[in-house]
């Protein structure tokens, strides 16, 4: 197992690294003295995350790539070669998501999920393993999301896409089992504080506002270099993407179920606009790491008493079940 202290020096390129989590992984390799090498398919997102990173006294370079197009991560992978014959670092992370009734998503819309997810995160992979394995080094860095473990009611392509992302990689860990410097590591995290919320296509009448216990893109951000330097096959970056992985695989339909109860709930009462959001065209604005919560973000200290109160309440509960079945 690697464990280095510097990536200085290092190539890292990642994918829809113009807003949200992209951004902010864009902007923590720039602090560890990387070259950053960024695709997105908006032309001003990407040259703002690029100035970020020169900003950050960071070697940056921005190319438009729309994931779920080969030629364009091929292309994006060449111009990454061309810092210093090599990558060090790829970040798998630009991702679409649409939710709304099954049949109420347009088909080309939910094949546009499937193809910017699942066939982008191919495209990495197929672009990247290559000149790994030919240079015996190299880390590909999944952000999986914990998606690939546990559905999003209302979102079937997006969950199918997470599910889809996870099964591949798992079957490409035994591909790279003979080459023990080439990494693939898979990151669970849960959702996000950033924008990628307000960038989903939406036909469920819903405009949702992110939840104030969201994890912070920049702390998912961290995860990843921590990654680049000491890579794990899997990695659930926060306390809640582990708890919510262990519950929904104790409690698999009262949880789905619950929860695609409460979206109908809710879609009965509101009849919003329905909107394609950044799935079919790059992101609006704004372009930027943080997103608009419903109410104001606690501290830290809050969430880890709120964290502690959901732990204790779950264990309440499995101890309970575990009674009752002696």
């Amino acid at each position: 197992m690697e464990n280095i202290q510097s990536l200085k020096g290092k190539t890292v390129v990642i994918t829809g690294g113009s807003s949200g989590v992209g951004r902010a992984a864009a902007e923590a390799f720039a602090l560890e003295g990387c070259n950053v090498v960024v695709g997105s398919r908006g032309k001003d997102a990407l040259e703002d995350t690029v100035a970020l990173c020169r900003s950050l006294g960071a070697v940056a370079l921005g190319v438009p790539t729309d994931v779920s197009v080969y030629e364009d991560v091929q292309n994006l992978a060449e111009q990454a070669m061309q810092f210093n014959g090599r990558i060090d670092i790829w970040i798998n992370n630009a991702g679409v998501m649409a939710s709304g009734k099954f049949e109420d998503i347009p088909i080309t819309v939910a094949e546009q999920v499937i193809k910017t997810n699942l066939f982008g995160y191919m495209h990495g992979a197929y672009a990247a393993l290559p000149i790994f394995k030919n240079q015996n080094d190299g880390i590909l860095i999944n952000n999986v999301s914990i998606g690939g473990f546990m559905p999003a009611p209302y979102s079937a392509a997006y969950s199918a896409t997470k599910f889809g992302i996870r099964g591949m990689m798992e079957c490409l860990h035994g591909e790279i089992s003979d080459f023990p410097n080439v990494h693939i590591c898979n990151l669970y995290p849960q959702i996000q504080r950033s924008t990628g919320n307000s960038h989903s296509a939406k036909y469920s009448g819903l405009d949702f506002k992110i939840p104030p216990f969201a994890a912070d893109p920049r702390d998912t951000a961290a995860e990843m270099v921590k990654l680049a330097k000491n890579p794990k096959t899997h990695t659930f970056p926060d306390a809640a993407s582990f708890l919510l992985k262990n519950i929904y695989g104790l409690f698999p339909k009262t949880i789905i179920n619950t929860a695609s109860a409460g979206m109908r709930l809710l879609m009965k009462t509101v009849d919003g606009p329905e909107t394609n959001g950044n799935v079919m065209v790059p992101s609006s604005v704004p372009h930027r790491i943080y997103g608009e919560t419903i109410l104001p973000v606690p501290s830290r200290k809050t969430k880890r008493l709120a964290l502690a109160a959901t732990l204790g309440t779950a264990a309440y509960f499995l101890f309970k079940i575990s009674k009752g079945k002696k």
